[in-house]
C-alpha cells in the first residue's frame, strides 16, 4: 500500500496564528502539564530565536521573553484540527489516519486521478495552503519513511519507490526516529551513531544481543522494513466547528472575520465528505458568562462559505447580546449529498445564488413554514390538486418549480403537460365573482377590490368535472383571463349554478 504523510511543522503554532491573527510573527508558545510541571511543548520561531525551546519550564522562558503570550498545548484539540483537515482532503484521498501532533497519513491508492503520485502531493499542499498551513509531503510504501522524510527530509515533495527506503532514510539523522524508541534512541546515540544509515549498517546480531526486541525493531526501521498497518480514523457523525476569539468582541467587524474563517473550514469539510449543509446551529460563547444559539435553515443544501457567511450576517446583525463575544461555534444538524448545481446555457451562478440568499433569509426569519413543498395529487379537482408539505432539499437531478401560493418546490418527476397551465397560487376555496356578460353571454368585465375591471383577453373553455358519483361531484368549465389592473387569473363557470369563482392567479 503506498502511504503519503503530510507533516504540518508546529501545526499548533500554525493553527493558532490562523485563527489569532495578532500572534503572527511574535513570541508564542504551548505549553503542557510534565510531571507537575508547565513546560514548553511548542515555540514560534520568534520564541526560539530568543532561546526558548521544548522542553524548558514556562518559568525560564518567561524569564528570557517577559511579553511570551503562552497557550495551553491540549493534544485532544489537535487531534480534532487534524481530523478536520484530514476531511478537507477527502476530495483527493479515500482515507486517512490522524498522526498527533502535527501529521497525516493519507491513503495515495487514487494517485492515479491527480496525475500521479507526484500530482497527489502537490495537489494534497495546495488544499492546505488554502486553508493557510505550510507542510510536506512525502510518499513511499512504509509509514515511518513516509513520515520520516516528511519531517526530516530537505524537500517539500519526496516519492519514494519501494525498493528505495533504505537508501532515502540513510542520511537522516538519528532524532527521525522520534518517539518510536526513546530509550533505544538515546542508547544508539550514546554510542557515537548519528544517522538512520549508520543504525542500519550494524549487525544484526549484534543489535539483538545489545538491545533486545526494541533494537530489533530500531534497526528494522532504519532499513526501510515497516510492517505498521494502515488504520483510517473514522469519520465524526456530527460536523462541528469552533474559533476562539482573540479578544471578547462587541462590534460586527471581528465576527465577521471568525466566522469567515469557521465557515471555510467548515465547508472544507462539507465538500470533502460530498456533503451539503440544510440545517446549521450557530453558538454564540459570552464572556464571561452565557450564550446564544442561531438557526439557519438553508432553502437548497449548500456548501460554499461566501453563501453561509452572507446568511449569518444577516441573522448576527441585529443580534442584542448582554456580553461580549468570546467564542463561536457552529454545527451541522442536517446535510444531504451534494446535489451540484447544473445551469442552463446562458445562466449566471451570481443569479442563482441571490435566489438561494432570499430564500434562505426568508426560511430563518420567518420559520421553516414560510416555505413549503407543493406535492401533486392524483385528483383531476384543482384545489386538492397540491397538498403542501415541508420543504426538503430538492433530489439530486432535481431542480425547482413553482409551487402553491408563490412558494418553491421540488420538481415531480413527470409533470402532467396539463398542470403546466394551472395558476402558481391556487386558492384552497375558490371565491365567488361578481361578472357582466354581453348579449351573447361573453365575460365583459369583473369586480375585484371594489372596482370594476374590464377582460383585456380570455382563453378557454377547459371542461373539468367528475366524481359524479359521490356526493361532492363538480362540473365546470374554466377560462384563462386577464383583467386590466389585475392581472392574469384562473375562473370557472360551475354549470350547476351559472355562477363565476375565482379559482387562482397566475405570476
Amino acid at each position: 500500500m503506498r502511504l503519503l504523510y503530510l507533516h504540518l511543522p508546529r501545526f499548533p503554532l500554525q493553527r493558532r496564528a490562523i485563527e489569532t491573527p495578532s500572534v503572527a510573527g511574535k513570541a508564542v508558545a504551548f505549553i503542557e502539564e510534565v510531571k507537575g510541571q508547565r513546560k514548553v511543548a511548542f515555540a514560534s520561531a520568534a520564541a526560539q530565536a530568543a532561546g526558548i525551546r521544548p522542553g524548558m519550564t514556562l518559568a525560564a522562558a518567561t524569564a528570557l521573553v517577559p511579553s511570551l503570550r503562552h497557550f495551553p498545548y491540549q493534544p485532544r484539540a489537535e487531534g480534532e484540527a487534524l481530523l478536520a483537515l484530514g476531511e478537507c482532503l477527502l476530495c483527493v484521498v479515500p482515507q486517512f489516519q490522524v498522526s498527533v501532533p502535527d501529521g497525516l497519513w493519507l491513503d495515495a491508492s487514487a494517485a492515479a486521478l491527480c496525475q500521479g503520485e507526484e500530482g497527489l502531493c502537490k495537489r494534497v499542499l495546495e488544499i492546505c495552503a488554502s486553508q493557510g498551513f505550510r507542510a510536506a509531503a512525502a510518499l513511499a510504501s512504509q509509514a515511518f519513511t513516509a513520515r520520516a522524510l516528511a519531517r526530516h527530509g530537505s524537500k517539500p515533495v519526496q516519492i519514494i519507490a519501494s525498493c528505495e527506503s533504505a537508501g532515502a532514510l540513510c542520511s537522516l539523522p538519528l532524532a527521525a526516529l522520534g518517539e518510536s524508541a526513546p530509550s533505544t534512541v538515546a542508547a544508539l546515540g550514546s554510542l557515537g551513531l548519528t544517522t538512520l544509515g549508520e543504525v542500519a549498517s550494524l549487525p544484526v546480531g549484534a543489535v539483538a544481543a545489545r538491545m533486545g526486541a526494541a533494537g530489533l525493531y530500531v534497526h528494522r526501521l532504519c532499513r526501510g522494513e515497516d510492517d505498521t498497518a494502515f488504520v483510517a480514523t473514522a469519520l465524526p457523525e456530527v460536523l462541528e466547528e469552533g474559533i476562539d476569539l482573540d479578544w471578547p468582541a462587541e462590534s460586527l467587524e471581528p465576527l465577521l472575520f471568525a466566522l469567515k474563517t469557521l465557515l471555510d473550514r467548515l465547508c472544507a469539510r462539507l465538500s470533502g465528505r460530498r456533503k451539503a449543509a440544510v440545517r446549521l446551529t450557530l453558538t454564540i460563547k459570552l464572556d464571561p458568562t452565557g450564550e446564544a444559539k442561531v438557526g439557519l435553515v438553508l432553502a437548497r443544501p449548500c456548501a460554499r462559505p461566501k453563501l453561509l457567511l452572507d446568511l449569518t450576517r444577516h441573522r448576527i446583525a441585529d443580534l442584542s447580546l448582554p456580553h461580549p463575544i468570546a467564542r463561536l461555534q457552529i454545527r451541522v444538524d442536517e446535510s444531504c449529498d451534494e446535489p451540484g448545481n447544473q445551469l442552463a446555457l446562458g445562466d449566471h451562478p451570481e443569479g442563482d445564488s441571490s435566489l438561494e440568499v432570499v430564500l434562505s433569509r426568508l426560511s430563518t426569519a420567518l420559520g421553516e413554514q414560510s416555505l413549503f413543498a407543493a406535492e401533486v395529487k392524483p385528483s383531476h379537482r384543482p384545489e386538492n390538486a397540491y397538498v403542501p408539505q415541508p420543504f426538503r432539499p430538492p433530489a439530486r437531478d432535481g431542480g425547482l418549480v413553482a409551487g402553491t401560493r408563490g412558494r418553491l418546490a421540488p420538481t415531480p418527476p413527470e409533470l402532467d403537460p396539463a398542470l403546466a397551465e394551472r395558476p402558481a397560487r391556487i386558492f384552497p376555496r375558490p371565491a365567488s365573482l361578481e361578472v357582466d356578460l354581453d348579449p351573447q353571454g361573453e365575460l365583459v368585465c369583473a369586480r375585484f377590490l371594489g372596482k370594476r375591471r374590464k377582460a383585456t383577453a380570455i382563453a378557454g373553455p377547459e371542461r373539468l368535472c367528475g366524481e359524479w358519483w359521490g356526493e361532492d361531484a363538480y362540473h365546470r368549465d374554466y377560462y384563462r383571463v386577464h383583467f386590466e389592473g389585475f392581472g392574469p387569473t384562473w375562473i370557472y363557470r360551475d354549470t350547476r349554478d351559472g355562477q363565476f369563482y375565482l379559482q387562482g392567479m397566475f405570476d
